[in-house]
């Protein structure tokens, strides 16, 4: 077992907890990063690399993995401990701060603590139908490693947010034929992606399948042949199919988080909007588990709140020193090593 020192402990190494090393180390604050994947990057990395983000300031357009990679340059230069493929188990009050403990058994003293954990663990809602199991990781898939892997192939996506329409529209590219299925003409999804989804499926690209929802799988050995969808009525339809994706959500999970004694509301942790501080001095909440009045959940939200929550925390690892803010562009950062 071994036990660390640090000033601040960020939970969760998703992009925002990766812009928070960067905001903790131009304030001259250390950090240990936490998280129950082996690799960095969070949903991004284990859900979508490949998927494109829209609203990063500065970029048009970005790959997830990109982003992340981008990311884990930027905090780079101030040499931050990962500690990946870990649980924090605990979290316990001392004299100067906390210790957390890991489900390594290993152990890190800090002064504070920022959670940047998303909404905590996930896992994607699988729809229910029989036999589903069997053609999981095979011709049914829950995210997108690779966009390639579907060029020429017969596709079902299901789902009417976000992932199910941004997939659409970037695997309408490289598909045979792909089918999007919803149960309702209307989308969960930005306006502008919206508006190319029906341009796309105007112009022959997508087969909207509207209003129907899935049925059953056919198939053998793992390998999809149809998927039947049908409509609330009744009425069947069969799509020849290679693969489906279901893009029905994420189920999201506390964990132990949901016993370290923070205010938490439907399942996420209030905050104070200014400092981002929990209901426990010290302690910190930022990104998607963070709420408060007039909250967005928007990844450029996450980055501020980074920034809010270390110039916060700067006080209690420095409180004899005064915090005198400068621009990046005039203060400059580190070499990385």
């Amino acid at each position: 077992m071994e036990h660390f020192q640090t000033d601040i402990v960020i939970v969760g190494a998703g992009p925002v907890g990766l812009f928070a090393i960067f905001e903790c180390g131009m304030v001259k604050m250390r950090c240990h990063v936490v998280d129950t994947l082996e690799a960095i990057g969070g949903q991004c990395a284990a859900l979508y690399p490949e998927k494109p983000i829209y609203d990063i300031p500065g970029y048009p357009s970005i790959l997830a993995a990109d982003l992340v990679e981008k990311l884990h340059e930027q905090a780079a230069p101030f040499e931050p401990t990962y500690h990946l493929g870990q649980q924090v188990n605990a979290i316990a009050k001392n004299s100067g701060g906390f210790t957390v403990t890991l489900s390594s058994g290993n152990t890190i003293a800090a002064t504070a603590i920022i959670i940047a954990a998303g909404c905590g663990a996930f896992g994607p809602n699988r729809p229910p139908l029989q036999g589903l199991e069997a053609y999981e990781g095979k011709s049914v898939f829950y995210m997108v490693n690779k966009r390639e892997s579907f060029r020429g192939k017969k596709v079902v996506i299901a789902g009417g947010g976000d992932s199910a329409v941004d997939w659409a529209i970037s695997l309408s590219e490289l598909t045979e034929k792909l089918y999007v299925i919803h149960r309702r003409p209307k989308f969960r999804c930005a306006p502008e992606s919206a508006a190319k989804l029906e341009a796309l499926a105007a112009s022959g690209k997508i087969e909207m399948v509207i209003p129907y929802q899935l049925t059953r799988l056919e198939g053998a050995n793992g390998q999809l042949s149809k998927v039947i969808v049908s409509t609330l009525e009744g009425e069947e339809k069969s799509l020849e199919a290679d693969i489906l994706l279901p893009f029905f959500g994420l189920a999201m999970e506390l964990g132990p988080i949901a016993d370290w004694g923070l205010n938490l509301t439907h399942s996420h942790i209030t905050v104070t909007p200014s400092t981002l501080q929990t209901s426990t001095p010290g302690i910190f909440a930022i990104g998607d588990i963070a709420t408060y009045e007039g909250k967005l959940k928007l990844i450029l939200s996450g980055f501020a709140e980074a920034a809010q929550a270390a110039h916060a925390a700067y006080k209690l690892v420095h409180p004899d020193q005064a915090l005198h803010f400068e621009y990046s562009t005039t203060k400059g950062v580190p070499a990385a090593a």
